[in-house]
């Protein structure tokens, strides 16, 4: 935007611990001729163990493209790079090998809360038995305790997600990828679910890239904030989110919150310039 200074794109690589996945000259092409898109390009992003990354940008930026490649359900274009746990892959490969959570909670309106929760462990071929023995210490942390024999439809959005985010994190994996979970939430009980997510995330010990429009959300979470560019997605800025965990609500009103938010939000808003003018010719 005129009169704002961006900040300098670098390299989206963490300073500590080895990668459990390292992404090189990335890029995703759609349709062929005419109806070619691109969807993103050249994308080069490490993260290491144990991290929370946060990603964001303007609509349409490649973003969910990222997130099924990373999952094994979209290959990339030739010429990718994709490392995971050490060893190169092809995207296809990595199918299983990340745990991955959509945008919808996707819960078997026919299974109760339980059986929801423990499909991925009978998909590997775990019995019910076994499944629910590994799955009972967690439906207090969870806050399902109580709701195990319910159906989804009689559980409220928050806890819809949690069983969701449970059945994620029981089928464990180095990496998990959450696309915009809380997305459809109440200002509240987003919220409240972010606070309670990083605890658990904290508690497990686990690797999280997360999707999200909303940019408190994105730096309230993250270790890093990846903000990609409008169509074809790049990484235009990465910022280290500095802020001392536990994080509470009221870190959103701190000079050092607001100084990265100022940050991200100049980055976003000069890509969706570039988007709108591409839309409309201008």
């Amino acid at each position: 935007m005129p009169g704002r200074t961006i900040p300098q794109p670098v390299e989206a690589v963490p300073e500590t611990a080895p990668p459990i996945v390292e992404l090189a000259n990335v890029s995703k092409t759609f349709g062929q001729g005419r109806q070619e898109v691109s969807a993103l390009e050249h994308i080069r992003l490490a993260i290491g163990r144990g991290e929370f990354v946060t990603v964001v940008g303007p609509s349409g930026c490649g973003k969910s493209t990222l997130f099924n490649i990373l999952a094994g359900l979209t290959e990339a274009d030739p010429g990718a790079s994709i490392r995971y746990g050490g060893q190169p892959r092809a995207a296809k490969e990595l199918l299983g090998k990340v745990a991955f959570m959509p945008q919808r909670d996707l819960l078997l309106p026919w299974r109760r809360v339980v059986d929801n929760a423990i499909l991925p462990l009978q998909v590997e071929g775990m019995s019910r038995a076994e499944a629910l023995k590994r799955a009972a210490p967690m439906f207090p942390e969870f806050g399902l305790a109580g709701f195990e024999k319910h159906y989804p439809h009689q559980l409220s959005g928050g806890m819809r997600q949690r069983v969701a985010l449970m059945r994620t994190f029981l089928f464990e994996r180095d990496l998990t990828l959450l696309d915009e979970p809380f997305g459809a939430l109440d200002a509240l009980t987003r919220s409240l679910m972010q606070r309670w997510l990083l605890e658990v995330w904290q508690r497990h010990q686990r690797t999280i890239l997360f999707i999200t429009h909303d940019v408190d959300e994105a730096i309230f979470l993250g270790d890093r904030v990846v903000v990609m560019t409008a169509r074809p997605g790049r990484i235009k800025l990465v910022l280290d989110v500095k802020l001392p965990r536990p994080r509470d609500a009221e870190i959103v009103t701190s000079p050092e919150f607001i100084q990265i938010k100022r940050q991200v939000l100049a980055a976003i808003e000069e890509e969706s310039l570039k988007s709108f003018q591409q839309a409309t010719g201008g």
